[in-house]
């Protein structure tokens, strides 16, 4: 008998060494820690190049040399996708956590983060190959590959023409998957409304994607990353030109584990996707933004912690 889960979650030379200066050279060498550890945490910067001559980003987290990683050979590959224009350190709070059991991936999106401006590419299947070529520049075999917002879309794309042999589970956080009912209209539809600029328009879109309050730096350096994908890139990618029903073939072309994680624009999906999927959970965040994993990102990792432990055993 199979089981669902289906719920709804509601954070010098000379000098004497007298105590109070061996104190000041402790606080300093402290200090010094707390400035390295985060970039250790972070990862390693890796590039590859695509079939069709594009260099992208993506950094390496978790068990660092071969023979550590042969030792979790059995255990999944987080790989993270991010959304429209968003860079992969969006997933920081993930690399953290999850690396320090996981190997985590985050990658950058062609146009998107420290990933090469590619003249063209910007389509559904484009970037669903992106996906399929880094997995097999990396010679992964057992990948949870999580995607947000338009993440999800180029994860499907990657499922619908890759298939999920590489696949240990799928993780869709915040976008439709072609399930009934249909989205609502975005509630900050791109370019509607009173004309603006595209980087006044940028920076009123990363504020909307949070419930919760954060910092005016975050929201700088989030808006900075988002303007480095040129509008017309930007427009390109939100102009996928397939029936929504091909990201419902994709999602239900897979029995491998999907974890589907929303806010309620899309609870009539979720409800859907959990009645008809073989291995589907679905959870319905009405509290939180649409960057979702960053506003309670203890509370998302605890979710993604344990899908992992129920549905992959890992």
């Amino acid at each position: 008998m199979r089981t669902r889960q289906s719920f709804v979650d509601k954070g010098g030379a000379g000098r004497q060494f007298t105590p109070m200066r061996m104190l000041s050279m402790i606080v300093a060498v402290f200090a010094s820690l707390c400035v390295a550890l985060p970039a250790l945490a972070r990862g390693v910067d890796q590039f590859f190049t695509t079939s069709d001559g594009i260099r992208l980003h993506y950094v390496d987290a978790g068990p660092g040399i071969a023979s550590a990683r042969s030792a979790y050979a059995s255990t999944p590959v987080l790989l993270f996708v991010p959304g429209w224009t968003m860079p992969e350190w969006i997933f920081q709070p993930q690399i953290d956590a999850f690396s320090q059991r996981y190997r985590v991936i985050a990658l950058d999106p062609r146009g998107q983060g420290s990933s090469e401006i590619a003249p063209a590419g910007y389509t559904y299947d484009r970037r669903g190959a992106d996906i399929a070529e880094l997995i097999g520049h990396l010679g992964l075999r057992r990948v949870l590959l999580v995607g947000w917002s338009l993440g999800v879309l180029d994860s499907l794309a990657y499922v619908h023409t890759y298939g999920d042999q590489t696949l240990a589970g799928l993780v869709l956080i915040d976008n439709s998957v072609g399930e009934d009912p249909p989205p609502p209209p975005p509630a900050h539809p791109y370019r509607k409304g009173p004309k603006q600029t595209h980087e006044v328009f940028m920076a009123s879109f990363v504020k909307s994607m949070f419930k919760r309050p954060q910092s005016a730096g975050y929201l700088r350096a989030l808006t900075d990353a988002a303007l480095r994908t040129p509008e017309w890139a930007a427009n390109a990618l939100l102009a996928y030109s397939v029936p929504r029903t091909y990201w419902k073939e994709a999602v239900y072309s897979t029995n491998k584990p999907v974890l589907y994680v929303v806010r309620p624009g899309f609870a009539g999906q979720a409800a859907n996707l959990a009645a008809h999927h073989v291995a589907a959970d679905t959870s319905v965040v009405p509290d939180l933004g649409h960057a979702l994993f960053v506003d309670d990102p203890a509370r998302f990792n605890a979710m993604l912690q344990s899908f992992m432990a129920r549905r992959i055993g890992a």
